[in-house]
């Protein structure tokens, strides 16, 4: 669990679990883990979840701003996702090797 936000330039490397972030995730930075990756606040950077091959990963987060989402290799950029989850609480997923990103609520 980290209590703090990850400021632009930070990487946060949890190979074996989950990651907690009760802030918010700059632009440039990057949290990668073994497990799902929850951000509290706006995610802004790039989340990388599943990174040793769990295909069950996923990422929640409050406020999608992100650059890069990602879950067992399968990954979304923010281009590719304007209009459709920016600005949104959201959670990334895999279904049938596709990266869903769908709005929570």
């Amino acid at each position: 669990m980290i209590k703090a936000p990850i400021r632009s330039g930070q990487s946060v490397f949890h190979p074996h679990g989950d990651v907690i972030v009760l802030g918010s995730v700059a632009s440039g930075s990057e949290i990668v883990a073994g497990g799902s990756i929850h951000v509290y606040g706006t995610l802004r950077g790039r989340a990388i979840a599943g990174s040793e091959g769990n295909v069950s990963a996923r990422i929640f987060c409050r406020k999608n701003e992100a650059e890069l989402l990602a879950v067992d290799g399968w990954y979304t950029t923010a281009e590719e996702m304007e209009g459709v989850s920016r600005g949104k609480a959201v959670q990334a997923f895999l279904d049938n090797d596709a990266l869903c990103v769908m709005p929570l609520g």
